[in-house]
């Protein structure tokens, strides 16, 4: 019976320490720049709750500066409904097929509604010229998560990711994009808490674009799911499914993660990255490997 009671006061230990846990890493800014994990996108906005200037509740009264007053004075409220800005910075290594990957990415939102990113890729295969990417993403917030005070609801967005590469494959677009709907919730219930996501996206990417756009989309889906270990780390999973285009056809993306959350701005991942058989003739795969990165928000 004492077994019983030292269990149960354990277990209310753990669970009240996660409730106070501040999930500073999620979402992150992913290899495009969007907030998300790595490859895919998560339904939160990026450092939506860090604003340039905090709300003034509407009981007080903002008195405007004298003139020739040197005080900034924001009478639209416009710097209370942008977020300060997050960054990311991703190095990807893939032995198998001699692959360094580097992407350096930012994003921030407007309204808690809004989020504009921008991502910056260097693909550097081995013997061949640098392949530069560029991403512009916007994410719209459909339904905010626990809409209405329902703790099942999760959060949906809606976003686009306009592409452009440079020295594309003969035969292909050098600007796509992808259209992608997700939804994204913190389950609090279970032991520990978890972070699950998932979504749809219609793609014309050959391998996110470092190869070019065909000339047709795709739907493809993907999926994250996360734990959060303690207080400062949280493990998880990842899986993007690979577009299959008329004589192409890419191989599905997977990774094992780490998280280190170090303080309320700043987090550590790494992960095991598997992206496909580099040596399989009936799809396009870059092998096994690993990433690195680190995130600060503002």
């Amino acid at each position: 019976m004492k077994k019983f009671v030292v269990l149960g006061l354990l277990v209310s230990v753990v669970g009240w320490q996660f409730t106070v846990v501040s999930y500073a890493g999620v979402p992150l800014n992913n290899l495009e720049g969007v907030g998300g994990i790595a490859f895919n996108p998560l339904a939160y906005l990026v450092n939506a709750g860090s604003k340039w200037k905090k709300e003034t509740p509407k009981t007080e009264t903002v008195e405007k500066p004298e003139e020739g007053s040197k005080k900034a004075y924001d009478g639209f409220g416009l710097l209370s409904k942008i977020s300060k800005p997050q960054a990311g910075a991703w190095y990807v290594r893939l032995p198998q097929a001699h692959v360094d990957w580097t992407a350096l990415g930012t994003a921030f939102s407007i309204g808690d509604r809004l989020e504009i990113s921008y991502g910056w890729e260097a693909v550097a295969p081995h013997g061949a010229s640098t392949i530069y990417k560029n991403n512009i993403g916007a994410k719209l917030l459909l339904i905010p998560e626990n809409a209405g005070d329902h703790k099942f609801i999760p959060a949906v967005s809606i976003g686009n990711i306009l592409k452009i590469t440079d020295d594309v494959p003969s035969g292909t677009k050098s600007v796509g994009d992808d259209i992608y709907l997700v939804a994204t919730k913190l389950i609090k219930e279970t032991p520990l808490p978890v972070l699950v996501s998932g979504g749809l996206i219609a793609t014309n990417s050959r391998t996110t674009g470092v190869f070019g756009y065909d000339h047709n989309y795709r739907f493809t889906w993907f999926a994250n799911a996360d734990v959060i270990l303690f207080k400062h780390l949280a493990v998880g999973y990842e899986y993007k499914q690979g577009a299959k285009y008329h004589g192409w056809h890419d191989a599905d993306y997977q990774d094992v993660h780490a998280a280190w959350l170090i303080n309320d701005k700043l987090t550590l991942v790494g992960a095991w990255v598997y992206a496909g058989d580099q040596k399989s003739k009936s799809e396009v795969g870059l092998g096994n490997g690993f990433t690195v990165s680190l995130h600060y928000g503002f």
